[in-house]
């Protein structure tokens, strides 16, 4: 009997290592080993104020702003105005109250096909290009993939990403500089990350969750934390704080740009030792949420996999000296 055990949990042992040398097989063939730093004609300008074309700046130049607010949008033209009224509100307050601090909103619409837009455009013309631009993808590249492009378009010496639907108080963004400031220096090369975090409000939420959807947040901090990412519990909140110079070693690196993107965006911090703030901060669930609970935690697990088996076997470099294009 026990022989018969041993033979099985020997079988079992097999094949668990079959199956993850051919994940690992699979995930090295079908990986792309290039970011895609790749822009369209018409992703390269912005429309100002008057309607005239001028051509975006480039994260690889010095920065001319204290701060670049980053804020993805697919189909937002419901919630987007919302968060844009108490962005600019704080951002114009703030700018009256400390002359020296500048500040632009660049809304990335990722290929919508309502009229976000034309809404983000409104507050362009209202503000002026300097302070707000709309920057139109062609396609849909996913969430990781609009913020990349916003974030390789920016000019701000520290760059926000903020989504769309307002979840998280805009106000908390002192929190975030707070938490940049208390990290111990020096930083390298003058790298380091302030995420916000609603890991603090996760017993209230498990409470309002089905038994399902509880099950598959465990799930996934497990798979975060066994595969890419240590000492950070919450990864996913989209109200994260970049030094410029973070910012650009990341985005180039990035390769995922659906909803794991942050995950990758920790583990190659990590990597490179570059600190990370977690720093709590006020969130609300908002209504008209595009990730759906099944498909996107199936995608969001089958993502964190690749992550860790594509840098394992070196289909994805941890270095590039690949340019956008």
């Amino acid at each position: 009997m026990d022989c018969c055990i041993c033979e099985f949990v020997l079988a079992l042992a097999a094949l668990a290592l079959v199956s993850l040398l051919l994940l690992s097989v699979i995930a090295h063939v079908t990986a792309t080993s290039m970011p895609n730093l790749h822009r369209h004609e018409e992703e390269k300008f912005f429309l100002n104020e008057t309607g005239k074309k001028e051509l975006f700046p480039s994260v690889h130049d010095p920065p001319s702003k204290e701060l670049s607010v980053v804020v993805p949008s697919y189909n937002e033209e419901s919630r987007l105005p919302v968060m844009m009224d108490e962005a600019l509100e704080y951002l114009e307050k703030r700018q009256k109250q400390h002359n020296s601090f500048t500040y632009e909103v660049i809304v990335v619409d990722d290929g919508s096909t309502d009229q976000t837009t034309k809404v983000a455009q409104k507050y362009s013309k209202q503000f002026g290009s300097d302070k707000v631009r709309v920057l139109t993808l062609v396609k849909n590249r996913g969430k990781g993939g609009a913020i990349r492009m916003g974030v390789l378009s920016s000019t701000g010496k520290n760059i926000l990403m903020a989504d769309a639907d307002g979840a998280t108080k805009f106000a908390d963004l002192e929190k975030l500089e707070a938490g940049l400031k208390d990290l111990q220096k020096p930083w390298p090369d003058n790298m380091a990350i302030s995420c916000g975090s609603r890991a603090h409000l996760e017993k209230e939420s498990v409470a309002q969750r089905s038994y399902v959807r509880s099950f598959l947040m465990y799930g996934f901090h497990f798979l975060v934390w066994f595969l890419c990412v240590r000492g950070i519990r919450d990864t996913q909140c989209g109200f994260k704080l970049f030094t410029r110079e973070a910012a650009l070693r990341l985005f180039t690196l990035l390769h995922i740009d659906r909803w794991a993107f942050d995950v990758e965006l920790l583990h190659i911090a990590q990597h490179f030792s570059i600190p990370v703030a977690e720093i709590a901060v006020n969130w609300t669930e908002i209504d008209g949420s595009k990730l759906v609970p099944f498909w996107s935690w199936l995608q969001m697990g089958r993502d964190l996999l690749f992550i860790r088996l594509r840098y394992l076997t070196g289909a994805w470099k941890y270095e590039s000296h690949q340019k956008e294009n």
